[in-house]
């Protein structure tokens, strides 16, 4: 039956806006098998891929979704791959169903409930039931689209475990979790259509969920005492070089300094929501934050910079600026990331501030602004900004620390302690051609686009 009244809201759309061309990608752990004793307990790195959508208007890309996915293994002893997207505004691991026939889920790899052994088909409160039953569902929305699934008990690996049994592999390996997962019914087809991701996997706090026993990170450190409650993200400037999302720790080798944290404001909530003390664009301050309530969320899922909807014309006047380069405004060409402009700093209280410069958050191509009246024209360079709605539990106040922060900074979630930590970011040197450990799909051409014209 459908649980009319269980519909959940994620966060996070799964539409990225990405206007730079930055790339997530992560490192497989070389894992030896002792049949002797049990293996150790490594940092688990899973590898992203990268694809670029564009978004058109009047034929012309003004800019592209981008989504980050990597691969997991469900079920056993003969696991099924699947693609997901890592993300931190979300609950639940959801993949598409065999029994889904819309063209959203055809265009996936599907999950085939009768090659798994390791199933348990279940409904909603976690009561076995009969496959072919009369099923228990949910409806969940990301925002930009929905999924509709019912439930299973089943086995996830971030490692491929072939022919191995579920209590070996609960035994032996860090990477292995018994969770609730959501097989999909039916996906919308904006967004999940035009993705090559099969699905998504959520690490947002257990508040998400429908259960603890939903959450796929909560389940992991319940079930793997050797697991550090912990997992980290770096973002690489480039798409030639990889990125990371660690399990199990952060990554030292992706840091500059030690890691500085700020405690979830809110954990009841489910996100990873940190109190905003002041925000500053160059000198001003930004008022609405001046009496407090301002929140941040550090969110792998979003690629721009979250504005509060209120407060979007306001940034976007305090950040755009002339370009008075002569030679450039005769080329009539500007990458707008190398162009100066002030510094928006986020004070997280205890000493912590985040700054994003011009490289981080401006738009890359100008906009060329022509008055009909005198013909005077102006190259002008604006951020790129997403308005964020007000959301009932979050308030009107929630800004979102989306990609232009997670690249600078390398971030790290702590499960435990309910914070996120902070550290800038290093850039490993690029990878020899023909050993990336990752792909990027629709890469947009290099060239800066030209500047959009605009006559006033």
């Amino acid at each position: 039956m459908q649980l009319g009244a269980t519909t959940l809201h994620a966060f996070t759309t799964l539409l990225f806006f990405q206007l730079a061309p930055p790339a997530v990608a992560l490192v497989r752990p070389q894992i030896t098998v002792d049949a002797q004793k049990p293996i150790e307990h490594p940092l688990v790195n899973i590898a992203l891929d990268k694809q670029y959508v564009p978004v058109l208007r009047n034929n012309r890309t003004v800019m592209y979704k981008t989504a980050y996915f990597g691969t997991i293994y469900v079920g056993l002893p003969k696991p099924q791959r699947f693609t997901v997207v890592f993300d931190t505004g979300s609950g639940h691991f959801i993949v598409p169903s065999k029994k889904c026939q819309v063209p959203a889920c055809q265009n996936h790899q599907a999950y085939d409930r009768n090659l798994s052994a390791s199933a348990t088909d279940i409904d909603h409160d976690g009561n076995e039931v009969e496959y072919d039953s009369d099923r228990d569902e949910v409806a969940i929305s990301y925002g930009t689209g929905e999924v509709v699934g019912e439930f299973s008990r089943e086995t996830v690996c971030m490692q491929n475990h072939e022919g191995a049994e579920v209590s070996e592999v609960m035994a032996r390996y860090s990477d292995c979790v018994q969770v609730r997962v959501i097989q999909a019914t039916q996906m919308s087809e904006e967004p999940f259509q035009q993705f090559d991701f099969d699905g998504v996997l959520g690490l947002g706090l257990e508040a998400l969920a429908l259960e603890p026993e939903f959450s796929f990170y909560g389940q992991l450190t319940r079930m793997n005492s050797n697991l550090s409650p912990l997992f980290g993200v770096f973002i690489a400037k480039s798409d030639s070089t990889a990125s990371e999302i660690s399990f199990g720790g952060h990554d030292p080798r992706r840091v500059s300094s030690e890691l500085a944290w700020a405690p979830v404001a809110h954990p009841e909530h489910g996100h990873w929501q940190l109190a905003v003390h002041s925000i500053r664009v160059g000198n001003q301050t930004i008022e609405l934050c001046e009496q407090g309530g301002c929140t941040a969320v550090a969110d792998t899922g979003t690629s721009l910079l979250g504005v509060p909807k209120a407060q979007v014309q306001t940034m976007h006047w305090l950040l755009a600026r002339e370009v008075e380069d002569q030679d450039v405004i005769k080329r009539g060409h500007v990458d707008c990331r190398e162009n100066p402009g002030p510094d928006i700093i986020f004070d997280l209280g205890d000493g912590l501030e985040l700054t994003l410069g011009p490289e981080e958050y401006s738009r890359p191509a100008g906009l060329r602004v022509i008055t009909n009246a005198t013909g005077e024209e102006q190259l002008v360079c604006r951020a790129a900004l997403l308005p964020v709605e007000e959301i009932p539990s979050l308030g009107s106040k929630v800004w979102i620390l989306g990609e232009p922060v997670l690249r600078k900074y390398y971030t790290a979630y702590d499960w435990k302690n309910k914070r996120v930590g902070f550290a800038p970011a290093v850039q490993p040197p690029a990878p020899e051609p023909g050993t990336e450990a990752h792909k990027v799909v629709g890469a947009p051409p290099p060239e800066v686009p030209a500047p959009t014209i605009v006559y006033i």
